[in-house]
Protein backbone atom coordinates (compact mmCIF):
# COMPACT_ATOMS: atom_id res chain seq x y z
CA UNK A 1 0.00 0.00 0.00
CA UNK A 2 1.39 3.39 -0.69
CA UNK A 3 2.13 5.84 2.00
CA UNK A 4 -0.39 8.42 1.30
CA UNK A 5 0.87 10.69 4.02
CA UNK A 6 4.22 10.76 2.19
CA UNK A 7 2.61 11.09 -1.12
CA UNK A 8 0.88 14.09 -0.55
CA UNK A 9 3.93 15.53 0.19
CA UNK A 10 5.13 14.67 -2.93
CA UNK A 11 2.04 16.37 -4.17
CA UNK A 12 2.60 19.59 -2.66
CA UNK A 13 6.05 19.86 -3.95
CA UNK A 14 4.66 18.61 -7.62
CA UNK A 15 2.31 21.24 -7.52
CA UNK A 16 4.42 24.33 -6.12
CA UNK A 17 7.01 22.90 -8.26
CA UNK A 18 4.94 22.75 -11.50
CA UNK A 19 3.79 26.09 -10.92
CA UNK A 20 7.00 27.70 -10.79
CA UNK A 21 8.34 26.06 -13.69
CA UNK A 22 5.20 27.83 -15.79
CA UNK A 23 5.47 31.02 -14.46
CA UNK A 24 9.39 30.83 -15.48
CA UNK A 25 8.31 30.11 -19.18
CA UNK A 26 5.35 32.94 -18.99
CA UNK A 27 7.93 35.68 -17.20
CA UNK A 28 10.73 34.70 -19.79
CA UNK A 29 8.15 35.25 -22.57
CA UNK A 30 6.43 38.76 -21.02
CA UNK A 31 10.30 39.85 -20.87
CA UNK A 32 11.13 38.64 -24.18
CA UNK A 33 7.98 40.52 -25.62
CA UNK A 34 4.97 37.41 -25.65
CA UNK A 35 2.48 38.60 -23.29
CA UNK A 36 0.16 35.57 -23.85
CA UNK A 37 1.20 33.58 -20.63
CA UNK A 38 1.02 36.92 -18.60
CA UNK A 39 -2.39 37.67 -19.91
CA UNK A 40 -3.82 34.18 -18.51
CA UNK A 41 -2.19 34.98 -15.12
CA UNK A 42 0.24 32.54 -15.44
CA UNK A 43 3.50 34.73 -14.82
CA UNK A 44 2.49 33.86 -11.02
CA UNK A 45 3.64 31.59 -7.92
CA UNK A 46 -0.48 30.87 -7.38
CA UNK A 47 -1.02 27.15 -8.53
CA UNK A 48 -4.78 28.39 -9.59
CA UNK A 49 -4.35 29.89 -12.70
CA UNK A 50 -1.94 27.07 -13.69
CA UNK A 51 -4.63 24.44 -12.66
CA UNK A 52 -7.32 26.01 -14.55
CA UNK A 53 -5.11 25.81 -17.99
CA UNK A 54 -4.60 21.96 -17.20
CA UNK A 55 -6.53 20.51 -13.98
CA UNK A 56 -6.57 16.82 -15.09
CA UNK A 57 -2.46 17.29 -15.62
CA UNK A 58 -2.13 18.92 -12.34
CA UNK A 59 -4.87 17.60 -10.23
CA UNK A 60 -6.32 15.02 -10.81
CA UNK A 61 -3.50 12.64 -12.80
CA UNK A 62 -1.04 13.21 -10.06
CA UNK A 63 -3.38 12.91 -6.95
CA UNK A 64 -4.71 9.25 -8.58
CA UNK A 65 -0.71 8.64 -8.80
CA UNK A 66 -0.85 9.34 -5.61
CA UNK A 67 -3.82 7.20 -3.99
CA UNK A 68 -2.49 3.66 -6.34
CA UNK A 69 1.17 4.35 -6.07
CA UNK A 70 2.17 6.85 -3.90
CA UNK A 71 3.82 8.66 -6.45
CA UNK A 72 2.47 11.77 -8.53
CA UNK A 73 2.97 12.13 -12.11
CA UNK A 74 0.93 14.94 -14.49
CA UNK A 75 2.17 17.36 -16.36
CA UNK A 76 1.25 21.86 -16.90
CA UNK A 77 1.70 24.03 -19.77
CA UNK A 78 2.28 27.54 -20.75
CA UNK A 79 0.28 29.37 -23.56
CA UNK A 80 2.71 31.12 -26.33
CA UNK A 81 2.14 33.41 -29.37
CA UNK A 82 4.13 30.71 -32.52
CA UNK A 83 4.16 33.71 -34.46
CA UNK A 84 6.06 35.41 -31.71
CA UNK A 85 8.31 32.32 -31.09
CA UNK A 86 8.85 31.95 -35.04
CA UNK A 87 9.97 35.72 -34.85
CA UNK A 88 12.26 35.64 -32.03
CA UNK A 89 13.68 32.43 -32.29
CA UNK A 90 16.44 32.90 -29.70
CA UNK A 91 13.91 34.89 -27.11
CA UNK A 92 11.23 31.83 -27.41
CA UNK A 93 14.73 29.70 -26.62
CA UNK A 94 14.97 31.18 -23.76
CA UNK A 95 11.84 30.76 -22.71
CA UNK A 96 11.54 27.28 -22.91
CA UNK A 97 14.95 27.23 -20.69
CA UNK A 98 13.43 29.37 -18.29
CA UNK A 99 11.25 26.73 -16.73
CA UNK A 100 14.21 23.85 -15.95
CA UNK A 101 16.38 26.52 -14.45
CA UNK A 102 13.30 27.37 -12.28
CA UNK A 103 13.45 23.68 -11.26
CA UNK A 104 17.38 23.92 -10.86
CA UNK A 105 16.71 27.26 -8.49
CA UNK A 106 14.71 24.69 -6.24
CA UNK A 107 17.52 22.09 -6.11
CA UNK A 108 19.79 24.91 -5.37
CA UNK A 109 17.60 25.69 -2.66
CA UNK A 110 17.12 21.89 -0.69
CA UNK A 111 21.39 21.77 -0.90
CA UNK A 112 21.27 25.00 0.38
CA UNK A 113 18.77 23.39 3.59
CA UNK A 114 20.49 20.25 3.57
CA UNK A 115 24.05 22.45 4.16
CA UNK A 116 22.92 24.84 6.69
CA UNK A 117 20.68 21.32 8.84
CA UNK A 118 24.50 19.56 8.25
CA UNK A 119 26.37 22.25 10.02
CA UNK A 120 23.75 23.18 12.60
CA UNK A 121 23.86 19.18 13.51
CA UNK A 122 20.54 18.72 13.22
CA UNK A 123 21.21 16.66 9.79
CA UNK A 124 23.34 13.76 8.88
CA UNK A 125 24.52 12.06 5.52
CA UNK A 126 22.64 8.84 5.34
CA UNK A 127 24.69 5.48 5.00
CA UNK A 128 23.37 5.15 1.49
CA UNK A 129 21.06 7.39 -0.71
CA UNK A 130 17.80 6.75 -2.56
CA UNK A 131 14.86 9.45 -4.22
CA UNK A 132 13.34 10.35 -0.65
CA UNK A 133 16.41 9.70 1.47
CA UNK A 134 19.41 12.15 0.54
CA UNK A 135 19.51 13.58 4.02
CA UNK A 136 18.39 12.22 7.41
CA UNK A 137 18.01 13.46 10.68
CA UNK A 138 20.73 12.98 12.99
CA UNK A 139 18.64 10.89 15.53
CA UNK A 140 15.33 11.26 13.73
CA UNK A 141 12.89 13.69 16.27
CA UNK A 142 11.48 16.80 14.63
CA UNK A 143 14.20 16.95 11.86
CA UNK A 144 12.70 13.65 10.33
CA UNK A 145 10.08 15.39 8.25
CA UNK A 146 12.48 18.47 7.05
CA UNK A 147 14.97 16.11 6.10
CA UNK A 148 12.36 14.44 4.08
CA UNK A 149 10.82 17.22 2.76
CA UNK A 150 14.47 18.24 1.37
CA UNK A 151 15.07 15.19 -0.01
CA UNK A 152 12.08 15.44 -2.01
CA UNK A 153 12.75 18.52 -3.28
CA UNK A 154 16.44 18.18 -4.35
CA UNK A 155 15.20 15.00 -6.19
CA UNK A 156 11.63 15.47 -7.95
CA UNK A 157 13.23 18.97 -9.12
CA UNK A 158 16.19 17.25 -10.06
CA UNK A 159 14.13 14.75 -12.29
CA UNK A 160 11.66 17.61 -13.44
CA UNK A 161 14.96 19.59 -14.83
CA UNK A 162 16.42 16.98 -16.29
CA UNK A 163 13.75 15.36 -18.25
CA UNK A 164 12.54 18.60 -19.64
CA UNK A 165 15.93 18.96 -20.93
CA UNK A 166 16.09 16.38 -23.07
CA UNK A 167 16.07 17.58 -26.31
CA UNK A 168 13.04 15.97 -28.31
CA UNK A 169 9.02 17.50 -28.76
CA UNK A 170 7.46 18.33 -26.80
CA UNK A 171 10.03 18.98 -24.35
CA UNK A 172 11.52 22.19 -22.97
CA UNK A 173 15.35 21.06 -24.32
CA UNK A 174 13.27 21.10 -27.85
CA UNK A 175 12.53 24.52 -27.69
CA UNK A 176 16.32 25.54 -26.88
CA UNK A 177 17.62 23.68 -30.19
CA UNK A 178 17.31 27.13 -31.95
CA UNK A 179 19.87 28.59 -29.90
CA UNK A 180 22.58 26.63 -31.95
CA UNK A 181 20.75 27.18 -34.95
CA UNK A 182 21.12 29.92 -37.58
CA UNK A 183 17.95 31.87 -37.77
CA UNK A 184 16.99 30.27 -41.06
CA UNK A 185 17.40 26.81 -40.14
CA UNK A 186 16.06 28.09 -36.68
CA UNK A 187 12.35 29.19 -38.48
CA UNK A 188 12.43 25.24 -40.54
CA UNK A 189 13.15 23.70 -37.29
CA UNK A 190 10.11 25.17 -35.76
CA UNK A 191 8.11 24.85 -39.16
CA UNK A 192 8.95 21.22 -38.94
CA UNK A 193 8.02 20.70 -35.41
CA UNK A 194 4.77 22.66 -35.94
CA UNK A 195 3.71 20.55 -38.34
CA UNK A 196 4.34 17.38 -37.41
CA UNK A 197 2.58 17.60 -33.78
CA UNK A 198 2.64 13.45 -33.60
CA UNK A 199 5.98 14.01 -32.71
CA UNK A 200 4.78 14.85 -29.26
CA UNK A 201 4.21 11.29 -28.66
CA UNK A 202 7.33 9.72 -30.35
CA UNK A 203 9.30 12.23 -28.46
CA UNK A 204 7.49 11.03 -24.51
CA UNK A 205 8.62 7.34 -25.78
CA UNK A 206 11.65 7.99 -26.88
CA UNK A 207 12.46 10.58 -24.27
CA UNK A 208 11.17 7.87 -21.24
CA UNK A 209 13.30 5.30 -22.56
CA UNK A 210 16.46 7.83 -22.47
CA UNK A 211 16.04 9.42 -19.19
CA UNK A 212 15.76 5.69 -17.67
CA UNK A 213 18.57 5.22 -18.20
CA UNK A 214 20.24 8.34 -17.55
CA UNK A 215 19.00 9.82 -14.57
CA UNK A 216 19.84 7.21 -11.86
CA UNK A 217 23.79 8.59 -13.08
CA UNK A 218 23.15 12.38 -13.47
CA UNK A 219 21.11 12.22 -10.00
CA UNK A 220 23.90 10.54 -7.88
CA UNK A 221 26.11 12.53 -9.56
CA UNK A 222 24.45 15.68 -8.08
CA UNK A 223 24.27 13.75 -5.06
CA UNK A 224 27.80 12.92 -4.71
CA UNK A 225 28.34 16.68 -5.11
CA UNK A 226 26.03 17.95 -1.93
CA UNK A 227 28.23 15.93 0.16
CA UNK A 228 32.56 16.51 -0.44
CA UNK A 229 34.27 14.01 0.22
CA UNK A 230 31.44 11.29 0.14
CA UNK A 231 30.64 8.68 -2.69
CA UNK A 232 27.51 7.38 -3.59
CA UNK A 233 26.97 5.09 -6.41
Amino acid sequence: MPNIAEGLVYYAVFLFSTTLHEAAHAWAAMRGGDLTAYHGGQVSLDPIPHIRREPFGMVVLPILGVLMSGWPFGYASAPYDAAWARAHPRRAAWMALAGPAGNLLLVLLAVIAIRAGVLAGVFVAPESVRFDRIVVADGGGMWEGPAFLASVVFSLNFLLATFNLLPVPPLDGSGAVPLFLSREASAGYQDFVMRNRGLALVGILLAWRVFAAVFQPLWLFAVNLVYPGVHYG
